[in-house]
């Protein structure tokens, strides 16, 4: 009996009853995961003659060799156990997002006493009594809302704790430029920096209208009492405030709030775009790529969206959807959502302006695909060259690259990063800290760092290809390593000019020039640009905190806090060396006896001789 009949009999088998199919290829990789309120219905159609399916799934049904079902007890539990099972097999046909991925939120820090409230980025949206906004598609758009707010409100940017430290530091150069109401000065009582955060709050959930009006008034009210410096100012904000306002496409009335979902597909890729609407305004939207050979309908959409508002956590009231979904799947899709967090309508327009925002959405996802689609091909080409130039038997889907980044003898790292069809995947990058090096010896840290990575090969698969960012010297280290554990994998060593670029790449013996190889070069430039950033980043941030740390810290009894008070005193640390033991002492929170120990450190000449004025 054929593999297809002996499937189709046991698709014939199963019940009728809600559930999830788990489809695996003769390796026993899970290649497709689906659900059904009905999986006998659902499961045999893929094996019956003559089907009538697209090529994607056909391509799809022709590598199953085996499948699993799991039964669940309603169609929304599928759909939930279904979206749980893609995230952790990652399946070729199923649609994926990116790995990892969280949603920046615009976080003000609750009051607390002695604490005024804080405007940070943060990636957690946690049950801490603070406000949180958002989430935004990037990391880049909160901050450049931050950016506007120190504009329009004065928002300060500093890490200075507030009143605590009012009038203990001195005011910087954002005050003079009128970008921050500066309570370090200590003129800034706290009614005007609650009112502040107050516009802030407003301007974040969409009431631009309000904000505008409040600072229209006062630039008048500055203007008729003569303090024409603040009425300017006042003015200078409303115009940036105006700017960012007119940027806003207006597609609905003051409150609304929604999200618009499409998507574009055609035989090459295809592109899923959401469109975020507050306050009636499109303020943000993301797009989503999906692969070629990703099998597209109904539940495929619905796993996507799930997927995609279970990372966000955070669900509109409304979210209508541009796409063909059956009465069946908008309402398993909106019981899931509903599951969540609150009541969630799930619609599908016909007319009027949401099915003109859905058709928007699906030209923008036109145009992201085409986009993606063009950069797939550019990268695929050079992968292709690459492969060619050096003679692989495999095509490299799977690259990785390794750099060693150090400062002298300290902070010897190596940095390994993750390529896969000439993309960086991020969750593939690893550090390995060279711990118990004391000198720089890069050969040596080179074999420890892959000597490690090897003792991981079962979690993470080895490569098609290695990169090393060095010579023959190199790659004459790690091959070495390589015969002594019986590993075969090609490497070869990424050879720089004067310029810090790579000019060739060289298996040990030889040099291959990849200069007349655009497509090559480009992809190979990019890795080792990639994993230079990555290695000396890490080795550089290390550096950086060690560094920061206050040679206060070094002083017998003065702790990162102490170090801090210390810090306050006018003249930062150049007036604490030049402080007497009472100036020190005057400072909160220093004894007698810290102020004698930091007095002592500066001025071990007088050691025992402290003065006290």
């Amino acid at each position: 009996m054929e593999i297809k009949d002996q499937l189709r009999e046991k698709a014939n088998a199963l019940p009728l009853r809600p559930g999830v199919y788990i489809m695996k290829n003769g390796e026993g990789r899970v290649i497709y995961v689906g659900k059904s309120k009905a999986l006998r219905n659902r499961v045999s159609q893929y094996f019956q003659s003559g089907g009538g399916h697209n090529e994607k799934t056909r391509r799809m049904v022709a590598s199953v060799r085996s499948f699993d079902y799991v039964l669940t007890n309603s169609e929304i539990e599928a759909l939930a156990l279904e979206n749980k099972l893609i995230k952790l097999h990652s399946p070729r046909y199923n649609i994926r997002l990116k790995d990892g991925k969280s949603y920046p939120y615009i976080r003000i820090s609750p009051e607390k006493k002695g604490e005024w409230p804080r405007v940070t980025v943060t990636r957690s949206r946690k049950k801490d009594g603070a406000r949180y906004f958002g989430p935004y598609s990037g990391i880049k758009t909160p901050y450049d809302i931050l950016e506007t707010l120190k504009r329009v409100f004065g928002l300060p940017s500093c890490k200075h704790s507030f009143p605590e430290e009012a009038g203990k530091v001195r005011p910087c150069i954002y005050m003079q430029m009128g970008q921050c109401i500066a309570p370090c000065t200590g003129a800034v009582s706290k009614e005007d920096y609650t009112a502040m955060i107050d516009g802030i709050s407003s301007f974040l959930k969409g009431d631009m209208g309000t904000v505008k009006r409040e600072l229209k008034e006062e630039m008048l009210a500055a203007s008729e009492e003569l303090r024409f410096e603040r009425a300017a100012l006042l003015r200078d904000r409303l115009k940036a405030l105006e700017r960012l306002y007119d940027k806003q496409q207006v597609v609905g009335a003051p409150g609304d709030e929604f999200d618009v979902v499409s998507l574009y597909e055609d035989e090459e890729c295809a592109c899923l775009c959401v469109l975020y609407v507050r306050d009636g305004m499109i303020f943000d939207s993301e797009y989503l790529p999906v692969g070629g050979e990703t099998i597209l309908d109904g539940d495929a959409v619905c796993a996507m969206l799930c997927e995609l508002y279970v990372r966000k956590d955070y669900l509109p009231s409304e979210i209508c959807i541009g796409y063909p979904l059956t009465e069946e799947e908008r309402e398993t899709l909106e019981g899931y959502l509903c599951s969540l967090s609150h009541r969630v309508k799930v619609r599908l327009p016909e007319r009027g302006t949401k099915k003109q925002l859905c058709d928007l959405a699906r030209d923008n996802a036109a145009q992201h695909a085409k986009r993606y689609e063009k950069e797939e091909k550019k990268e695929q080409r050079g992968l292709v060259r690459l492969a060619a130039l050096l003679g692989l038997e495999v095509f490299p889907e799977h690259i990785e690259a390794i750099d060693i980044s150090n400062y002298g003898n300290e902070e010897i790292t190596a940095g390994l990063v993750c390529f896969e069809n000439g993309k960086a995947r991020k969750s593939g990058y690893r550090l390995y800290k060279m711990k118990d090096q004391k000198r720089q010896d890069d050969y040596g840290a080179m074999r420890s760092a892959l000597e490690r990575r090897l003792a991981h090969a079962d979690d993470q698969p080895l490569p098609d290809l290695l990169l090393l960012d060095g010579g023959k010297g190199h790659v004459g280290v790690v091959r070495a390593l390589f015969e002594e554990r019986g590993v075969e994998l090609p490497v070869f060593g990424m050879v720089k000019d004067e310029f810090h670029k790579t000019r060739a790449l060289t298996d040990g013996e030889n040099e291959l020039s990849i200069a007349g190889d655009q497509a090559a070069y480009l992809l190979v430039y990019k890795i080792q640009e990639e994993v230079h950033r990555f290695a000396f980043g890490a080795t550089n941030t290390a550096k950086r905190k060690k560094l920061k740390k206050s040679v206060l810290e070094e002083i017998k009894g003065i702790g990162k806090e102490k170090a801090r008070m210390l810090l306050t005193l006018e003249g930062g640390l150049a007036g604490v060396k030049k402080a007497s033991v009472s100036e020190l002492e005057m400072i909160k929170g220093i004894s007698h006896r810290d102020a004698l120990q930091v007095y002592a450190h500066f001025h071990p000449e007088e050691q025992g001789n402290g003065r006290e004025n």
